[in-house]
């Protein structure tokens, strides 16, 4: 047999049918496997598959809104923080990607069986909610997306079409177009072929698009400052303790309130990095990942692939695009105050308005300043005289009001708006519309194939046709929502409870995938061993360690912190009552044939 490496007449691009599981093809991984490392490299590329999958669902909207927020509050500073957190990620999807391609077994009937039955309906049921619940802000994304930036004259307000009409369109567009490419994947061999061509697309459109507007912003003015960038890389763990060096000056002249501003910025700089760092990789990404390679037809051969799949496919593009809105978000936005609040005037000498979606938030930031000076009581006797209130808002000296614009909670489209001057209005709308939306409807598609998978799992049903077809469907119909829901207090009590109950769930599900490492009777002969386990065993420690650490600092951060505490009490020790009553499971894959062949 002939393989592309082996005859030079022949083109050195792998072809490789899917799902990689012909008799030819396992014949070509294990050649491939005695290459040197980097010649690997290069033959697996054209072979990944499920690490794209991966790379579509974290480039989303919280993606987005975490990397500008960290622009806006420390500059360059924490360049290095999203793609440290997202390293750690990938060695626990690399984990489950070996367990599960070890032992070959569904992983929620392999948890259920050999470790606690509390820990996999905990994982599946944390993932469902996570499914239906952040589909809604991916839908509400993409719709203001081509309201706002691609189609404003013709779905937009400049269209003359009442809101609700125009969204209705754009949801229905969103709807279907991500439902002909989930049907692509549920029509197995070709159509898994076809979905993922097209995700690994999306993926690219995505990061080209941030990435052209980094390279217009760069050869624009005065450029950017390419040396603070690449400093901005090397981690820097003072912002743990202190405000961003360009913002400390800044803090001093607020006086006597200095303590204040710098308590403020350093808790919201803690929030952000220890967040970013424990949900880089969402609870159900680590369900899409066993269960798109096992689709997928693969096994034990295929667990080195898998891995550099992570790396080509989640790593790099989350890099690129996460850190070209860093960088677009802090070059507009860091130390600088937004306009409107205070007091600036165009070039006709007309005093500008503050858009709309920072009023509050700014209201916010200067509400908490004269809280801190009146205390609780004066306060609320302030508060519940509307004239006066704006009166002392507006009396506030001005180095307080100049800190209080900078810290606004700025989205993507006033980024976009802001660089408009820069990039011109094809690159600032357009191009970084297209960004938006891609990853918007990406997110959205996997989002409906996690939960097509989870909806099988639960009720025991095949993952094909119309049974995984309608799990996919449900979540898309809740996404569908989201622009007309996903606001005020409905998106309080929705986003609260479920990301609560991810976090919580994430490093419990980390630390249950290090047990089935570390299970002779689960992984047999495929237990990692002498000072590979070593080196498992410690990696995968630090990332589940880092996930528990930011999950509990995430339930004493919230509003519901004693409830938090209170759930993952009572769900901890149901855990350890049921394994305590577990009985014996089954036996394993590995056990079976070590009889058969006795």
């Amino acid at each position: 047999m002939a393989h592309p490496m082996t005859d030079a007449s022949q083109d050195t691009t792998p072809v490789a049918t899917t799902p990689l599981t012909s008799q030819e093809d396992l014949a070509y991984l294990r050649e491939i496997q005695q290459l040197p490392f980097w010649t690997r490299l290069g033959c697996y590329l054209p072979l990944s598959g499920p690490g794209w999958l991966q790379g579509a669902i974290t480039l989303g909207g919280g993606s987005l809104s975490g990397s500008l927020y960290l622009g806006v509050l420390a500059g360059f500073g924490l360049m290095w923080l999203q793609p440290l957190a997202m390293i750690m990620g990938i060695i626990m999807l690399s984990s489950i990607a070996y367990v599960s391609l070890s032992t070959g077994e569904r992983p929620f009937d392999a948890i259920n069986r050999h470790i606690n039955p509390v820990l996999g309906w905990g994982w599946a049921i944390a993932t469902m909610m996570a499914n239906f619940v952040w589909c809604m802000p991916q839908f509400a994304l993409g719709t203001a997306a081509i309201q706002q930036n691609l189609l404003p004259n013709l779905l937009g307000s400049g269209s003359g079409m009442d809101d609700f009409t125009s969204k209705l369109i754009i949801v229905s567009i969103l709807f279907v177009s991500s439902g002909i490419v989930i049907w692509f994947y549920d029509s197995g061999g070709k159509g898994i072929k076809i979905f993922e061509k097209v995700l690994k697309a999306m993926v690219a459109v995505v990061v080209i698009s941030f990435f052209g507007v980094v390279a217009k912003m760069t050869f624009s003015g005065e450029g950017l400052d390419w040396g603070a960038i690449l400093a901005g890389f090397v981690p820097n763990f003072s912002l743990l303790s202190q405000p961003a060096t360009s913002l400390q000056p800044i803090v001093a002249a607020t006086g006597e309130y200095a303590a204040f501003w710098s308590q403020k910025i350093v808790k919201d700089q803690q929030q952000v990095m220890i967040t970013a760092a424990a949900t880089a990789v969402g609870i159900n990404m680590t369900f899409l990942l066993p269960y798109s390679m096992l689709k997928k037809g693969w096994g034990k051969i295929h667990r080195e692939l898998a891995i550099f799949d992570l790396a080509i496919g989640l790593f790099f593009p989350f890099m690129l695009a996460t850190s070209c809105v860093v960088i677009a978000a802090a070059s507009q936005f860091h130390a600088v105050p937004a306009e409107g609040f205070l007091g600036e005037q165009n070039e006709n000498g007309t005093v500008i308005k503050p858009a709309g979606n920072l009023v509050g938030s700014y209201n916010g930031l200067i509400d908490a300043r004269l809280k801190k000076e009146l205390g609780d009581e004066g306060f609320a006797t302030l508060k519940a005289d509307k004239e006066k209130l704006e009166e002392a808002r507006a009396s506030l000296p001005l180095a307080d009001r100049r800190i209080a614009a900078m810290l606004v909670t700025r989205d993507a489209f006033n980024l976009a708006d802001s660089l408009k001057a820069l990039t011109g209005p094809v690159v600032s709308q357009f191009v970084f519309g297209i960004g938006v939306l891609g990853m918007a409807i990406s997110t959205i598609i996997i989002l409906m194939l996690i939960n097509g998978f989870v909806f099988c799992e639960i009720f025991h049903l095949p993952h094909t046709g119309l049974y995984h077809r309608l799990g996919c469907f449900l979540a898309a119909i809740s996404g569908a929502l989201g622009p007309f829901i996903w606001s005020g207090d409905a998106k309080l009590w929705l986003a609260v409870p479920t990301s609560m109950f991810a976090f919580v769930l994430l490093p419990i599900a980390y630390f249950t995938f290090f047990f089935m490492m570390n299970s002779p009777r689960l992984m047999g002969p495929s237990m990692p061993r002498g000072p590979q386990r070593l080196v498992w065993n410690l990696l995968m420690l630090s990332a589940a360690s880092l996930a528990a650490f930011g999950s509990i600092w995430s339930i004493l951060s919230s509003p519901f912190k004693i409830q938090g505490l209170i759930a993952l009490g009572v769900f901890v020790l149901l855990a350890v009552v049921v394994g305590i009553l577990k009985k014996p499971a089954d036996p394993t894959i590995h056990e079976l044939n070590e009889s058969m062949q006795a």
